[in-house]
């Protein structure tokens, strides 16, 4: 065989590779937050998709350090990924965003918030999760009593939960909201959770003063369930709600005990929906749609084991 026909086959084999998508598609997902249960999933999801679109993907976890965002956002631009997706509130990462839009590069979130540098957003809708759980604490509890509260406002996502349960609890005259509580989420919530409502319990002794703890999620839910269970005030009856429905969330509802509902999203669903999202924009679409909503589903003792 000459060279020219070597040549010839090469170069076909090159247009080939081309033609098939054989040459994959580097994406890298941006994240603080992988030590939360719910990010795990989705990110996972993200993957497993990814891999079925023949993509190399480059998961970067900066440890709960919002600031290293965008630190990591400007290497993957240097390094000329094909997209990037991030689990990060895009108003505190803007300087790595524009980086990637001036590069060209498409950002996607993924359970991030909103923003012009995005080219979408792939969420649950938090203000349908947060109106079922704090409505569910409002009705059980007969629209009167204290109520403790687990937010998070500088994550976009979990703040508008907490601000919408704010509205509901306030519709509600003969609710008062006895703490409002942002807890420490470096471990994914737990903890701090604990020892903070532990404290609360202390502050208010009587049986019948903490009528429901609402959680923007679950991990303060559960660590709040387990200061009631420690304090020996778990037959007080006070109602416990999440946001997630996690695995250890949905073992403390079928228990029966404190923790009632918790709200499921399809954490599968988003990690999945934003790896096709991504696979559109790299086909050129223009989205008319830029914030894309996964259903939920309210959990209960009534569905808890479907």
């Amino acid at each position: 065989m000459n060279a020219i026909s070597q040549k010839a086959i090469g170069l076909g084999a090159g247009l080939a590779l081309l033609a098939s998508g054989a040459l994959a598609e580097t994406v890298a997902v941006i994240t603080p937050y992988l030590a939360q249960p719910g990010t795990q999933f989705y990110v996972d999801a993200f993957t497993a998709r990814a891999s079925e679109l023949g993509w190399d993907v480059n998961v970067i976890d900066t440890g709960g350090d919002v600031a290293a965002v965008i630190s990591r956002i400007e290497d993957a631009v240097t390094q000329n990924v094909d997209a990037i997706v991030i689990n990060v509130d895009p108003a505190q990462v803007g300087a790595g965003l524009q980086a990637a839009a001036e590069a060209g590069i498409p950002v996607v979130g993924m359970d991030a918030g909103s923003d012009p540098l995005l080219a979408a957003n792939v969420t649950s809708n938090g203000y349908a999760m947060a109106a079922e759980t704090s409505v569910y604490v409002a009705n059980r509890i007969g629209g009167a009593g204290n109520v403790v509260m687990f937010v998070f406002d500088p994550f976009p996502p979990v703040q508008v939960r907490g601000a919408i349960a704010d509205t509901v609890f306030a519709n509600h005259p003969d609710i008062t909201v006895l703490a409002r509580v942002t807890p420490d989420v470096s471990d994914g919530g737990i903890a701090d959770s604990r020892a903070q409502m532990e404290a609360i319990l202390a502050a208010n002794p009587e049986p019948g003063s903490i009528s429901a703890v609402w959680a923007a999620w679950d991990q303060p839910a559960l660590g709040a369930l387990q200061a009631i269970d420690d304090a020996g005030r778990a037959d007080e009856g006070i109602v416990i709600t999440g946001i997630d429905a996690n695995p250890q969330a949905r073992d403390a509802i079928a228990a029966g005990g404190n923790f009632e509902a918790s709200v499921a999203q399809d954490f599968a669903g988003i990690g999945a929906t934003t790896a096709d999202t991504v696979a559109r924009l790299l086909a050129g679409e223009e989205l008319v749609q830029t914030i894309i909503y996964v259903p939920t589903v309210l959990i209960t003792a009534a569905n808890v084991g479907d």
